[in-house]
């Protein structure tokens, strides 16, 4: 079985419940704990393409405070969203999960086992 990436905060429900997927299914994994190892522009930008979204506000969490004190409802620059996530990791959606070449958002977190596994 091939390894993944999960994007993983250990305060998330949905993020620990994808991790207990991966762990049931003997699953080889490495965590990335993003909020403490903040991630590159450029590895937001690749995890964008991975996911094959449209927006890069697809795949941010859009009811947190500093989305909102940011007015980033309005914001059409792709970029500004990236580097908002890449200033506050916190507007990344999670738990994000990576096999080769492509990525999911797992939530709900049972997305995950059908994502390993195909």
């Amino acid at each position: 079985m091939d390894q993944v990436q999960i994007w993983h905060n250990p305060r998330c429900s949905k993020s620990r419940q994808a991790l207990s997927i991966l762990d049931e299914l003997e699953t080889p994994k490495e965590i990335v704990k993003y909020l403490e190892e903040h991630p590159s522009k450029e590895q937001i930008k690749n995890i964008f393409k991975m996911l094959g979204y449209k927006s890069p506000r697809d795949m941010m969490r859009t009811k947190e405070a500093i989305y909102k004190e940011l007015n980033l409802k309005d914001e059409t620059d792709d970029e500004k969203l990236i580097d908002a996530m890449a200033k506050y990791p916190k507007l990344i959606e999670r738990p994000i999960i990576i096999k080769g070449d492509k990525a999911i958002i797992a939530r709900p977190p049972e997305k995950t086992k059908e994502f390993v596994e195909a």
